[in-house]
């Protein structure tokens, strides 16, 4: 066996790094172990990528250097002694939300250092974003793999812990508020004349251009906003009907319940 890192959960999350591994060839399928509760995750993902597949994985975590966590977090508390034994002297990578260091360290304390991460759901297709926190300073080697990881799913930033609820709250929820962005845009247009074909069309390049523009850009989203709005034209007449119903408050609200709710999760 040449195992050097382990997949504890065999997910959409743990899939998306799986496959970002493999295409920038950090690991080689061989190199690569997962296990899964009790469902058909595990086998699908170890048929698909190559790599292995062990409903019982302590020998396997006993030989990798880096243990990746990514089973749901109401799972966590079913990791037994088996596990945990192997996990000592290994590097832990969490992408549990809501699980603290703390509590991470109460149950895997042998562990060489353990990293806590908020990524997010367009880490499936390699374009997400996560932030991560170590437990404490992470040696150059462990730094390079942490740094592997998360690239795979794609950019990254260090971050505080105590800074890991807010992020929570902006990138690793935002996906769902630009998803019912989009979702009222497409039903805007279809009120407004246009085919449902038409208008969801419409929002999804809509939204790929600006997203696209405003990260090739070296202007502020105001600035490219100003850009577009005309005065007394129709984006103004727009803008001021967002302006009107307290469009930035209601998104201030909006990350402030999420902040809120991660941080009741993480002290529960």
């Amino acid at each position: 066996m040449s195992v050097r890192i382990v997949f504890i959960g065999a997910g959409r999350m743990a899939t998306a790094i799986v496959q970002g591994l493999l295409k920038n060839r950090f690991y080689r399928p061989e190199e690569i172990a997962c296990t899964c509760g009790n469902d058909s995750s595990g086998p699908k993902l170890a048929e698909r990528t190559g790599i292995h597949f062990y409903p019982e994985i302590s020998t396997a975590v006993r030989e990798a250097k880096t243990v990746v966590l990514a089973c749901k977090p109401q799972q966590f508390s079913e990791i037994g002694d088996p596990i945990i034994n192997a996990a000592r002297g290994k590097l832990l990578i969490s992408i549990l939300a809501g699980t603290t260091l703390a509590n991470l360290k109460v149950k895997f304390y042998d562990a060489r250092n353990i990293v806590r991460t908020m990524p997010n759901t367009p880490g499936q297709i390699g374009a997400g974003v996560t932030a991560y926190a170590p437990h404490s300073p992470l040696s150059d080697e462990d730094q390079k793999t942490v740094e592997e990881i998360l690239r795979s799913l794609g950019n990254f930033h260090a971050v505080r812990e105590n800074e890991l609820d807010a992020v929570t709250a902006l990138s690793g929820s935002g996906p769902a508020y630009i998803f019912e962005f989009a979702a009222a845009l497409r039903e805007a247009g279809v009120h407004c004349g246009l085919s449902q074909e038409l208008s969801t069309a419409l929002t999804v390049d809509t939204l790929l251009g600006a997203a696209k523009l405003l990260a090739n850009s070296k202007e502020t989203p105001e600035d490219l906003r100003n850009a577009v709005t005309s005065p007394g034209g129709t984006t103004a007449a727009a803008l001021k009907v967002l302006e009107e119903n307290h469009f930035r408050t209601l998104i201030q609200k909006t990350l402030e319940a999420a902040k809120k709710r991660s941080e009741e999760l993480s002290q529960a």
